[in-house]
């Protein structure tokens, strides 16, 4: 049965310099917001040992608009600083229910920049949006259509390091669910194979950084050579920053296939659960983890695999995978990292990954 899912659409779009002046300025205002209101709600609950409630901060922004110092706050749209607002809340909201860490104050230099404009503060029509206080339309790269007869909720505007400029519009839509398929498959996250499957199939992991790890280092060395606060500063930074951009670009490109294929070739997708932030400490392995993106990974198949029918089954972190004989279920002493191929005693060859991945995919079935 289709179902109807909020869903994000993503897409660049080139500014003018005037829109781009007008969105750099709803970024700086909307900062302010955040960090004026996050340091009066830290205030009130530090001394007082009182929670302030977004209606009060909001009531505040209006008090704050009418001052000399912050009366700036009304050249921009009021709908993006009380978006900032609502942020605020949900961090504070998920610091108290224990979800979360105290909420941070956002940095000029290394916070995202964004501004996100609800129903009321753009327009749309057909293939144009204009957004408040703008009075030309956003000149939008329309890679993929929107939905049919699709009205986009939220528009949230962001700027990455590399200077590119993305639009991402929130709208409903209607996801049928994919045929049933009797297959099922576990998965094995590695590093020389990005994943290892219960069919003995291995994927290989392109390991985008490393191979533009030359030219990132070039482009770094080239940075710290720079005089700090230069013009020449800022564009050897920006093209870090391009180089970072195409890694990232690269790396989620290829993981939307990988996890695209497997939800769509099996009814039943099993993992593990990986303990990424305790497994980055290890300085030896931290870089290849971090560019084989394994929570992205999961990320990916657990929104897929609900949106299309399919079951994602996630395997409990201590499960003894690569120990465990997957044909007779002996549990191996030790299994050091260098072992990739090894021979139980009841006489069976394995194969590190495949072994792992078969023994994933039989302890998520039983687990069921």
């Amino acid at each position: 049965m289709a179902q109807i899912v909020k869903r994000a659409y993503k897409f660049r779009f080139h500014p003018t310099n005037e829109q781009a002046a007008e969105l750099s300025r709803t970024f700086g205002c909307a900062r302010l917001v955040y960090n004026k209101a996050l340091e009066e709600r830290t205030r009130a609950y530090t001394l007082e040992g009182r929670k302030v409630s977004y209606v009060e901060s909001s009531a505040a922004l209006t008090q704050w608009k009418k001052t000399e110092d912050l009366a700036f706050l009304n050249e921009v749209s009021s709908v993006p600083l009380q978006q900032a607002l609502r942020h605020l809340q949900t961090a504070f909201t998920n610091f108290f229910a224990k979800r979360a860490k105290y909420p941070a104050f956002k940095s000029r230099k290394k916070s995202r920049l964004s501004a996100e404009y609800t129903r009321s503060a753009f327009k749309h029509r057909g293939a144009q949006i204009t957004l408040a206080k703008m009075d030309a339309p956003l000149d939008i790269v329309w890679s993929r259509p929107l939905p049919e007869g699709a009205q986009p909720s939220t528009v949230t505007v962001t700027k990455d390091a590399a200077g590119r400029w993305f639009v991402s519009i929130l709208c409903e839509d209607t996801i049928t669910p994919l045929p049933p398929t009797p297959n099922v498959v576990g998965v094995d996250a590695g590093i020389t194979a990005l994943a290892t499957l219960s069919t003995g199939e291995k994927i290989v992991n392109p390991k985008h950084e490393r191979a533009d790890r030359r030219k990132l280092a070039k482009a770094q060395r080239t940075l710290s050579r720079k005089e700090k606060g230069s013009a020449n500063r800022r564009k050897a930074k920006l093209k870090v920053a391009r180089v970072h951009a195409r890694i990232a670009d690269r790396r989620r490109d290829h993981l939307h296939k990988v996890t695209t294929r497997l939800v769509r070739e099996n009814q039943t997708v099993v993992i593990e659960d990986l303990a990424v932030r305790n497994l980055v400490k290890n300085h030896s392995l931290a870089r290849a983890i971090s560019d084989a993106s394994w929570r992205q990974m999961r990320s990916m198949l657990e929104y897929k695999t609900q949106w299309y029918g399919r079951e994602l089954l996630v395997v409990d972190r201590f499960f003894p995978s690569s120990k465990l004989c997957s044909a007779c279920g002996t549990i191996q002493r030790s299994m050091p990292l260098g072992v990739r191929e090894w021979v139980c005693a009841c006489g069976a060859s394995h194969d590190r990954d495949v072994n792992a991945a078969k023994n994933i995919l039989a302890a998520g079935l039983a687990e069921r």
